[in-house]
């Protein structure tokens, strides 16, 4: 089911012309700058996009504008964990991996309990605040680690955002989605917000 569903919204996502992604990208952008678990952030970890996602480029752009720390995943695949890392630079900060990912060059891990919030990823998002990741399991598991107390913010299309997705024990729900329609916020499933 989950494989299935990938494919499709993959396939989706592919045929979305440039300056259709670009637009509603900046829309999105525009809500989730726009909401007060945003102002009240002070570090946010953004995933840095690739060309067939949103685009979280003007994202990381304002957040610097507005003066907040900016992180970005840095893989460990032996360990399978992200370590989030501070950009700033969205040029000589980065590298691009064998994955085709962009990831900070280096820099010390944060710490996950100063994190206010995380732009999370998603092929698809459902109506609860359920996520279909890529399927590799990297941000569930950041996500279920007790210090983390953060806001976790999906960012997607309006066009990802299903009836619903599949679910299983260990996948992480949001706590809001943002797209280039509405900001939608939903119950907390586990720890207090702060």
């Amino acid at each position: 089911m989950k494989k299935e569903l990938r494919q499709k919204v993959r396939r989706m996502l592919e045929s979305m012309p440039h300056a259709e992604m670009a637009s509603k990208s900046a829309l999105a952008m525009d809500h989730l700058t726009g909401t007060s678990e945003y102002a009240r952030s002070q570090i946010i970890m953004v995933y840095l996009s690739l060309p067939t996602e949103i685009d979280t480029t003007g994202v990381v752009l304002r957040a610097w504008q507005d003066h907040k720390r900016v992180l970005a995943p840095r893989i460990s695949w032996e360990q399978r964990r992200m370590m989030p890392t501070e950009i700033r630079s969205l040029t000589s900060d980065l590298v691009e991996t064998s994955m085709g990912l962009r990831e900070p060059v280096s820099g010390p891990p944060i710490p996950i309990s100063l994190i206010d919030m995380v732009i999370v990823p998603g092929l698809a998002y459902d109506e609860q605040g359920n996520r279909l990741g890529r399927g590799r399991g990297f941000y569930d598991r950041f996500l279920a680690h007790p210090e983390f107390a953060g806001v976790t913010c999906g960012f997607s299309f309006e066009e990802q955002v299903l009836k619903e997705v599949p679910a299983e024990p260990l996948d992480r729900p949001v706590s809001m989605l943002v797209t280039d329609k509405k900001v939608r916020r939903f119950a907390r499933k586990s720890k207090a917000a702060r």
